[in-house]
Formats: structure tokens, C-alpha cells, sequence
């Protein structure tokens, strides 16, 4: 502390005026006021100003009057930020004192506005705590989706653990995951089970829309970008590049632990089903296949389902009311406007009424109950900006409006729930 004065004093005479930065002035009059006085008013209006100024000036006396105002004053409304500031001056004994809090009355602080604003880093630190009071394991365990935990996970961690397996609450909790491990192999069963435990969580807030790969001046691009149409002036973000075929928005980084597909191709249509990937056609490079594998995301592999009715490359793959919907593409010979239905509870691939106009590197989108057919080339190879839309209750094709400009080889997507269609360049979306 004498080393302090002596630093200050130099200070003095050498600046004759000192610059307090982030320090409020009614805290910093208080704090002068208490050097001569001895006394100082601690409210709820001044402690927060008061301690971080105390901390700066290492005046301990009036730090420890504050922190032990603020351990008066911890409830479930404040404890969150009353840890954090403690966390951020240093304050060992209030941060030991607001862990304690929020250790022992957790079962009250779940649900709180406080217990939503807590960081996944801080919450993963919680709840390893030997401290942490709850009622029950198992209303810790009932919001954890056990079904969505990889199968090693829970033969090798969840069901060998000793409180899971000393309560039958637990235990029942974890047998339901097991019976959606083992009954996701079937589309049917795995609807069935879309319950609380097993529907995948929001990561977002919105819906994000994402452009991936393409061509540019005929070269092959690893780049990919993202939009959140639901922010106030939405503009695309570039994410991180590709390496392989799985993006974590979470980690904002491609996941190179995908199985590759049985068959390489090119020219194929993908989409997502009852949490399956499917690929579907394409062409090996000399021939349109009739090829369709499924991409099962919890075992990270490849498997054959029914193959398509016509062979087919450039085609447009879209779902409706669960079922795959393969549009147009050619089957090397000429564009195609046929189209074909997968119901994965059948098993087997369906024709559904053709398309008025043939159209090959088609684009397709649903909307409204209704599947949308966007340019493409037609058999002469001209580009088109037409467009119809198909509805599975009549089985029927109608025209819509065109498009402003011909396209091909594009992706359409309906942006959250206005009727504006978004256009990108060749690569997947997501909405």
C-alpha cells in the first residue's frame, strides 16, 4: 500500500492532474467523502458503482462493506448477475457466497428469467457441482434429451451411472431413449416417437436460410454463407468454409467425421426426411442413376432404399407431407416431366400426375401444401422462367407467374412465413 502512495504522489507532481476512467462521479465523491470521514452510504442505488471504483482504488474496507451488502441482497431475481459482477472484480467471497446460492435453491432458479440467461459453460458448471440441491435426479434428467444422445453414450455413460441406476425414475427415462434407438430404423415408429425427449432443440430463434458450394467462373467453391431474414437489416455472413458435408451452426465449423455415400455422383438432389438424409439420382459421370441412399445422422452411415422409378440427373428433390418428391431432371437423353413420390412407410416409388412442361436442373420448393416446379431446361436445352406448382389433393399442375429472368441449376426456398421465394446459385439450403 505504501508503495501505492508513493506512486500516486509521483504522479501528482509530474501530471498535476490524474484521468479516472470508468469510475462514476457520484462514486468516486463518495469514496473521497469516506477518506476523510470514515463513513460511507452502501443502497442498492450506489453499490454497483461504488464497489468496481473501491476495487480500482484498493480501498478493501469499503470492497468488503459492498460485497457484503450484495450477499444481503441475493435472490432468485439477481443471483445470475450479482455471480457474474463478483466473477469480474474478483470478489472471491461474494462469488463463493452466490455459487452457494444458486447451488442450493436450484430447483427454485430453474425456469427463471435469470436461468435462461446463463451461459451453456456456466450451466455445464452447475450442474457437475457436488453442491447442487435438487429434489430429484430425475427432474434434472427429464429435460435432457436422452434420444437424441449418441447409442455408445448411453450403454457406456448414462445407463452405468450409479444415481441413474439407484432410481427407477431415471431408469425409465433412459429406457425410453434406448426404445427410440432402437425403433428409429423405421420411419413409421420414428414419427410416433417425436415426443418431448426425442424432437430435436431450436438452436435459433428464426429460421436461417444457408448457400452452399456452387460455381463461379466454372470453378468449384468451399465457401458458404448464411441468412437470418428475421433480423432488422439481414445481410449474408460468411460461415466457416467447407471440408466435408456436415455443418455445426453451433461450433460455425464442417464436420469431417461423415461417412461418405455408397455410390459417387454428381448432378444428384438431396433433402431431409423424419431425420434422414436422402440422396437421391444423379449420374456416375456417364450414365443418370436410379440410385436413393439414406444417411442415418446418429450411426454416420450410408443405405440403400427403393430405387427410383426413372433413372434420372438434375432433378429437384423437395418434401411434402412426408413424403420425397423427385421433379423432372434427364434421363440423358431428354429432360423428363415426370415426377415420382417416395412414402418412406411404403417403401416403394410412386408416379404422380407430369408436369406440363419437361424441365431438367430444375428447381423445387414447398409451400402452402403445395410443390413448386421453378425453371430449368427444357428438352431443346432453352433455359425457362416458368413455373407451376402441383397440388397432392387434386394431383394436379397449374402455371403460376414466371420469373422476371430464365434460370437453371438453382435452389429455392420459401423464407419464413411470407410467400417470397429466395433464389440461390447450385448448392444446398437449408430453411
Amino acid at each position: 500500500m505504501k508503495a501505492v502512495k508513493e506512486a500516486m504522489t509521483k504522479i501528482w507532481y509530474i501530471y498535476k492532474e490524474v484521468e479516472l476512467v470508468d469510475i462514476e462521479a457520484s462514486a468516486l465523491d463518495a469514496l473521497v467523502n469516506f477518506c476523510y470521514s470514515g463513513e460511507i452510504k452502501i443502497s442498492d442505488v450506489n453499490v454497483l458503482s461504488i464497489l468496481p471504483a473501491a476495487c480500482l482504488l484498493q480501498l478493501n474496507e469499503v470492497q468488503e462493506q459492498c460485497c457484503e451488502f450484495l450477499k444481503n441482497e441475493l435472490d432468485l431475481s439477481n443471483c445470475l448477475g450479482i455471480r457474474a459482477f463478483a466473477e469480474t472484480y474478483a470478489c472471491r467471497e461474494l462469488l463463493r457466497c452466490a455459487n452457494k446460492y444458486i447451488l442450493h435453491n436450484f430447483q427454485d432458479f430453474l425456469g427463471t428469467e435469470e436461468f435462461l440467461l446463463l451461459p451453456f459453460e456456466q450451466l455445464l458448471e452447475l450442474i457437475t457441482r457436488e453442491e447442487l440441491h435438487v429434489r430429484s435426479e430425475e427432474q434434472l434428467l427429464e429435460h435432457v434429451r436422452l434420444s437424441l444422445c449418441p447409442p455408445a453414450f448411453l450403454v457406456n455413460i448414462v445407463t452405468k451411472d450409479s444415481l441413474v441406476r439407484a432410481d427407477a425414475a431415471c431408469r425409465d427415462l433412459v429406457d425410453e431413449a434406448k426404445n427410440y434407438q432402437l425403433l428409429r430404423l423405421s420411419a413409421h415408429e420414428q414419427i410416433n416417437m417425436q415426443g418431448q425427449h426425442a424432437r430435436p432443440r431450436k438452436v435459433f430463434s428464426g429460421e436461417i436460410l444457408y448457400a452452399v458450394g456452387g460455381l463461379c467462373e466454372r470453378n468449384s467453391l468451399a465457401l458458404a454463407e448464411r441468412l437470418n431474414p428475421g433480423e432488422g437489416n439481414p445481410v449474408w455472413q460468411s460461415i466457416a468454409s467447407m471440408s466435408t458435408r456436415r455443418f455445426d451452426p453451433v461450433l460455425n465449423r464442417w464436420l469431417c467425421n461423415v461417412a461418405p455415400m455408397s455410390t459417387s455422383r454428381r448432378a444428384l438432389a438431396a433433402a431431409t426426411l423424419n431425420n434422414f438424409i436422402y440422396a437421391v439420382g444423379g449420374s456416375d459421370g456417364t450414365e443418370p442413376l436410379d440410385i436413393v441412399e439414406r444417411y442415418d445422422i446418429h450411426r454416420n452411415e450410408w443405405s440403400y432404399v427403393a430405387p427410383l422409378s426413372t433413372r434420372r440427373r438434375g432433378l429437384s428433390v423437395s418434401v411434402l407431407n412426408n413424403c420425397l418428391y423427385a421433379v423432372g431432371g434427364s434421363d440423358g437423353q431428354a429432360a423428363l416431366n415426370t415426377v415420382e413420390r417416395l412414402d418412406p412407410r411404403v417403401g416403394k416409388w410412386q408416379a404422380v400426375h407430369p408436369m406440363p412442361t419437361c424441365r431438367k436442373y430444375v428447381g423445387s420448393a414447398v409451400f402452402d401444401d403445395h410443390l413448386y416446379a421453378v425453371g430449368g431446361e427444357d428438352e431443346s436445352d432453352c433455359i425457362l422462367n416458368s413455373a407451376e406448382k402441383y397440388n397432392p389433393v387434386t394431383n394436379e399442375w397449374t402455371a403460376v407467374a414466371a420469373m422476371n429472368k430464365n434460370r437453371y441449376g438453382k435452389k429455392y426456398g420459401w423464407s419464413g412465413c411470407d410467400p417470397i421465394v429466395v433464389v440461390l446459385p447450385t448448392g444446398a439450403i437449408r430453411i
